[in-house]
């Protein structure tokens, strides 16, 4: 029968074409293996084609849009030959290709021919070898990609930079290296800046929305022509996993932070996350758009879950106030009729009806309370910068200290404890070996000690790096200072200056004293140092 006859099907020529493939010259080429198809059909009088193609495909997966487009067609009923150059054009996955031409093409009547390998599915004698031909096939993508990671390996432990994608706020400067890019870098502190203000991803996307800031694909478009997260309908279309993936991105701190992500093998196409201990961060590979202290001031404010009230944005103080009972979040309470002396704060779990109290204070009062503090931190660190770090690390230093004793005999305890335990197993064994103790009850006691034993290690290797931390306590007072130093002598409180030196406040229930006189403590942690004796604890006098 000739194949031919029912013109309404026609043969499909397939043909691929890696980005690996092409350092083998033309012979794999597109071009090359349409002509060689083409000339194959003109010889054996096939008039009815169509071609299919993947240009920069991996034969590893079969999830390609001329192979997908084929097999719809295939399914439809519309193709009755596929023809290839060779089997690699097909696939380098033997599983997958066996399935298809040794299963699925047999069942859907679908001829399939491989021209230079000889194979056509009409001639079963002559294929007996092409199994073998796929597993070489994929055995060369194995190597290939072995080749191909170590490379990466060796380019990634040199410091050069393995993502070919260039951060918003860079361009590509001389030698590879990124350079900062004057049009978009100021729009990248800009969002950082608002956050640190408090500002979430989508009101940060609002708000450039709002000044037409274009958006990263626009400005890709505009200097590539490439359409990729380009809206010519809307040029300035942000949108909050944008603002996100800028907030991530460590780039902009002057660094290099290679094999972020990996894929499980060559086969799979998914890309997964590799945990911080198997990344490679390399400092001062260029210049950075943001300082440090920002950073981590952002990264902290990312990390505090804040939501912005029914009238549509954020109190200043959202996502920094708790309670001192339940530890719970106060949260804003206003109204479009109340003015902003009327607004205060409430514990979250007193408003869900859960057991706690209100712990109300009004927002002007918590204003007023923590900008006299800050003034009254600023002006003795710039008076004295020097006794202010001193007194800061005496401080904490002697808190260490006794936290330190602490541990320590905690710690002496716990290692006598290890030894008593290794003492009672060996006794066990002895009485476990002359048949004092039978083996269900050895079992029994010795699972319980070794069960024991192995708590008390991990929590003497925690109370070890605890006592070790002396370093980090002048990291912190320093990191502080350096914050104090950016910070003129405030006259307001301003959601920026609140966020870069607040860690948080806790706010506890009023109380009344010997006069009958309500009072309120409220606790100002500061970023790096916490609380001391710069940021004692308020104490506010409340209406009868």
């Amino acid at each position: 029968m000739n194949r031919q006859s029912n013109m309404e099907k026609w043969a499909a020529l397939y043909v691929r074409l890696s980005r690996d493939d092409e350092n083998e010259g033309d012979s794999n080429s597109i071009s090359h293996q349409i002509e060689l198809l083409q000339r194959y059909c003109k010889e054996r009088s096939i008039t009815n084609c169509r071609v299919y193609k993947d240009d920069g495909f991996s034969g590893t997966s079969f999830n390609r849009p001329g192979f997908q487009e084929m097999l719809r067609d295939i399914e439809a009923g519309m193709v009755d030959t596929v023809i290839v150059k060779d089997m690699s054009r097909f696939g380098r996955n033997y599983l997958e290709v066996g399935i298809y031409t040794e299963v699925r093409f047999p069942e859907m009547g679908v001829r399939f021919i491989a021209v230079n390998d000889g194979v056509d599915s009409d001639r079963q004698f002559d294929n007996d070898f092409t199994p073998f031909r796929n597993i070489i096939n994929e055995w060369y993508a194995k190597d290939t990609s072995k080749k191909i990671r170590s490379v990466f390996y060796n380019k990634g432990m040199s410091g050069q930079r393995l993502c070919t994608h260039i951060p918003y706020g860079y361009i590509k400067g001389t030698g590879g290296n990124l350079a900062i890019d004057e049009e978009t870098a100021p729009v990248v502190r800009e969002i950082f800046y608002l956050c640190a203000e408090g500002n979430g991803t989508g009101r940060i996307a609002r708000i450039l929305r709002s000044r037409g800031i274009p958006t990263p694909g626009t400005i890709e478009f505009r200097r590539t022509g490439r359409t990729r997260n380009y809206h010519p309908d809307d040029p300035c279309r942000w949108n909050e996993s944008s603002i996100a993936n800028i907030l991530a991105q460590d780039a902009y701190l002057g660094r290099t932070t290679n094999f972020k992500t990996t894929k499980l093998s060559y086969k799979s196409r998914k890309t997964i996350l590799n945990p911080p201990e198997k990344q490679v961060t390399f400092e001062n590979t260029h210049e950075a758009i943001i300082d440090p202290d920002t950073w981590e001031a952002v990264q902290k404010a990312r990390q505090q879950r804040r939501r912005p009230t029914k009238m549509g944005d954020m109190g200043m103080f959202s996502g920094l106030v708790y309670c001192a009972d339940c530890g719970q979040k106060l949260y804003l309470c206003r109204t479009t009729s109340w003015t902003h002396e009327q607004e205060c704060y409430n514990c979250s779990t007193y408003r869900g009806h859960k057991g706690c109290s209100a712990h109300y204070i009004r927002t002007v009062v918590l204003e007023a309370l923590v900008l006299q503090n800050i003034q009254r931190v600023i002006a003795y660190a710039q008076l004295d910068e020097k006794r202010f770090v001193q007194g800061l690390l005496e401080e904490k230093n002697a808190l260490r200290h006794k936290e330190q004793e602490t541990a320590k005999r905690r710690l002496a305890r716990w290692e006598r404890r290890i030894a008593e335990i290794d003492s009672i197993m060996r006794k066990l064994y002895e009485d476990s070996y002359t048949g004092k103790l039978s083996d269900e009850r050895f079992m029994k006691l010795s699972q319980g000690y070794e069960a024991e034993q192995a708590g008390l290690r991990a929590s003497a290797e925690e109370l070890r790096a605890a006592i070790d931390s002396a370093q980090e306590q002048a990291k912190d007072v320093e990191r502080f200072t350096r914050l104090v130093r950016k910070n003129l002598y405030p006259t307001e409180l301003t959601p920026a200056l609140l966020h870069s030196l607040v860690d948080k406040i806790v706010v506890h229930e009023k109380t009344k004293d010997a006069e009958g006189h309500r009072r309120q403590k409220i606790e100002i942690f500061y970023k790096f140092i916490g609380a001391s004796e710069f940021s004692p604890e308020y104490s506010q006098y409340c209406k009868k």
